[in-house]
């Protein structure tokens, strides 16, 4: 059984690279895999491995400057979710190109899973998904407004477009692992809106405490690992990933003319070249050949 922890800390490197080699060492001593991200704001990432190497690498986190009351959220996978290890240099550990933001400043009001649904369904509250359209697509809160964003960069243009709609509103915000509201509150707070709230812990902690009976969440939640989305309990999904353009598809997706394996899909037959769809079937190649040979070649991303 492997462990996963997803996690992410602000707070202030002066020399990022200085903690790059030694943390990349332990994560390979210890024989986990998966993704962190380095940046002078602090650290995100989701990794995977044995109990004793995952405990043993949060331990070393916890030792950073200014992260011993490092958070992060668990689950555990019967299948590898992560083929290698990377560490890596970033400007920011979640891109929003706001460079002003300070999370460690000043964050909206923390909301915790037991609240969330009151807070939500109050007639003086707006509720944004703060996350990627490709996200939202296969679930989301009850009644939750998607800006269709491709990235967590368009979120400010799109807050300068939109926020007449929300005047005289208190305004609610939920992402996957709550790293992405730590910055869109601070960003909002920046704007003169002082009525923030967000969901402690994302949706993940949300899923994992939240009574199924209960719950307003409606669909699967995409993860940034091997199994793509999770449900209540954060059960693993019924998704896979499309390898031509990394979104979400079901299995009766495959069924579909476009669906080519490691190459295309429904979604993205039409945004890819001929050049590109060579690739992507050279690409194919070499990962069953590199299965053929026993290697593993399974992707990783960061929490968002």
């Amino acid at each position: 059984m492997y462990t996963i922890a997803a996690l992410y800390h602000f707070t202030r490197f002066d020399d990022p690279a200085a903690i790059k080699p030694a943390l990349l060492a332990l994560c390979e001593a210890q024989a986990v895999k998966g993704s962190l991200l380095l940046a002078h704001e602090g650290i995100n990432g989701t990794i995977s491995g044995s109990r004793v190497g995952i405990d043993s690498v949060l331990e070393y986190i916890r030792g950073l400057p200014g992260c011993n009351d490092l958070e992060w959220k668990e689950a555990t996978s019967d299948k590898p979710p992560f083929g290698k290890m990377k560490v890596r240099l970033k400007k920011e550990i979640v891109t929003m190109g706001q460079p002003d933001i300070d999370p460690k400043a000043r964050v909206g009001h923390y909301v915790e899973p037991e609240d969330w649904n009151d807070l939500i369904h109050s007639d003086d509250v707006v509720v944004i998904d703060t996350r990627n359209d490709y996200e939202v697509s296969i679930g989301t809160f009850d009644g939750a407004i998607d800006p269709k964003t491709e990235s967590f960069r368009e979120f400010p243009a799109w807050w300068e477009e939109n926020k007449e709609r929300f005047h005289n509103k208190r305004v609610a915000m939920f992402c996957t692992g709550g790293i992405r509201c730590e910055k869109s509150t601070n960003f909002l707070i920046g704007q003169g809106v002082e009525d923030v709230y967000h969901l402690k812990g994302g949706i993940l902690r949300y899923l994992e405490e939240m009574p199924k009976e209960d719950s307003t969440w409606k669909g699967e939640c995409f993860v940034f690992d091997s199994r793509v989305s999770v449900g209540h309990g954060l059960q693993e999904g019924p998704h896979e990933l499309c390898n031509g353009c990394r979104r979400p598809i079901l299995p009766a997706d495959k069924l579909n003319p476009a669906f080519e394996l490691g190459v295309s899909c429904h979604l993205c037959i039409n945004e890819t070249s001929d050049a590109d769809k060579a690739r992507f079937r050279e690409r194919q190649k070499q990962m069953r050949l590199a299965r053929e040979r026993g290697d593993n070649h399974l992707g990783h991303l960061p929490l968002r």
